[in-house]
């Protein structure tokens, strides 16, 4: 298959499965290794939106209602897949349950209480955060929710790169699974780390430094799930966006 025509395929699948941007879909059995490696991309053109609605909304409103406008913004552009995937995820974690019991349970439609907790956390730090950095230097804070949310998608190649296996033979964890090669990883971390540069202007070390550790902390956590559910699933891959752009936030504004 033509190179071109892979990485329009690719493209396309990136948009509409980390957004619900109404484009047509690319083939996913020729373009998932391409479309998991341009997560990243797609996850900082989401944060350069929800950037630019964090500044334009905290021009008009208090910092707090600018922040919880921008957070369910994120979750209504992704569907609310993400979250999805973190309460899932979390509900089969507190089981204590392994393998397939656990996967039965993360695919029941109602959310436990191990899922309703993480939810409720993960908003109102995102949202947190992001008041605070609504009074920062405008540049500042979009460059931070650019990198975060990038760094966010980027989780999911660091989930499927090679050697990951998937926890069930169907599903999307079973279509992207390993498709995602070293290089890109090693490329998009690069690019992740540059884009937080800004956003902690007299430490410029720091915003590479919150990306790259969320990451390693993904890295830690995706092999506890790989041992306790066989290997990943969408709702996986859901949980550790969530849980990387979570981290990476909560790094930019830390000070001391």
């Amino acid at each position: 298959m033509p190179t071109e025509a892979r990485l329009a395929d690719g493209i396309r699948l990136a948009l509409t499965t980390f957004t619900t941007a109404p484009v047509r879909a690319g083939r996913v059995d020729r373009a998932a290794g391409t479309a998991m490696a341009l997560a990243p991309l797609v996850g900082a053109l989401l944060g350069a939106v929800l950037g630019g609605v964090l500044l334009l909304t905290g021009a008009l409103a208090p910092p707090l209602v600018a922040a919880v406008v921008t957070v369910g913004l994120g979750a209504l552009l992704t569907r609310g897949l993400h979250l999805d995937g973190l309460a899932d995820t979390v509900d089969a974690l507190g089981s204590y349950r392994r393998g397939p019991a656990a996967l039965e349970i993360m695919k029941q439609p109602d959310v436990g209480p191990f899922g309703v907790v993480a939810l409720v956390v993960v908003l109102l730090l995102q949202s947190a955060v992001l008041a605070e950095l609504a009074g920062r230097d405008a540049l500042a804070a979009f460059a931070a929710v650019v990198a975060a949310t990038a760094a966010g998608r980027l989780a999911v190649g660091l989930a499927c790169r090679r050697g990951v296996p998937a926890a069930r033979p169907e599903g999307l964890g079973a279509l992207v699974a390993g498709t995602v090669g070293w290089g890109a990883l090693a490329l998009g971390a690069v690019a992740v780390a540059l884009a937080a540069v800004p956003a902690v202007p007299d430490r410029p070390w720091q915003g590479p430094i919150a990306v790259l550790g969320a990451l390693a902390v993904a890295a830690g956590l995706l092999r506890h799930l790989v041992r306790r559910f066989g290997g990943i699933t969408g709702d996986v891959l859901g949980a550790l966006v969530e849980i990387v752009t979570t981290l990476s936030y909560l790094g930019l504004v830390l000070t001391g």
